[in-house]
Formats: structure tokens, sequence, C-alpha cells
């Protein structure tokens, strides 16, 4: 994934802790707008989530997060 993606990643993993806490879950949809304006980085960050780490459709943040910063 690119690094604008992966800085957006953090950054709306980061919001949502802060406003929830540690125990919030989000899906990848998190990470777009509700309107599909780029489908190649959605299937790009979907490839990644479903078939590259087979995550569950709701993955804790803190755990998005920490995989995204371990794959730098």
């Amino acid at each position: 994934m690119n690094k604008e993606i992966r800085t957006k990643i953090i950054e709306v993993c980061d919001a949502k802790i802060a406003k929830k806490g540690e125990n919030v879950g989000l899906s990848f949809y998190a990470f777009f707008k509700n309107k599909n304006d780029n489908p190649k980085l959605l299937m790009e960050v979907a490839k990644w989530w479903i078939e590259t780490h087979e995550l569950d459709h709701f993955v804790k943040a803190i755990k998005i997060k920490q995989m995204i910063i371990d794959t730098k």
C-alpha cells in the first residue's frame, strides 16, 4: 500500500481509539468515504485485509494500526 493510505489508516485508527477506546473495532471501509471514488485503492486495501491477512470483517483498530506500522 502506498504511504498516503498507510498514513490515513493510522490516523483513522488513532481517531477511533481516542473516541471509543482501545477495544474499538473497524472494517477496511472505515478508511474510505461512502462514495467509491478510488476503486483500485479500495481493492488494494481489501486484498491486504481479506486475502493477505485473512482478517474478520471487524478488527480492533489497535491491531490494524500495529500491523501497518510493522509492515513499513
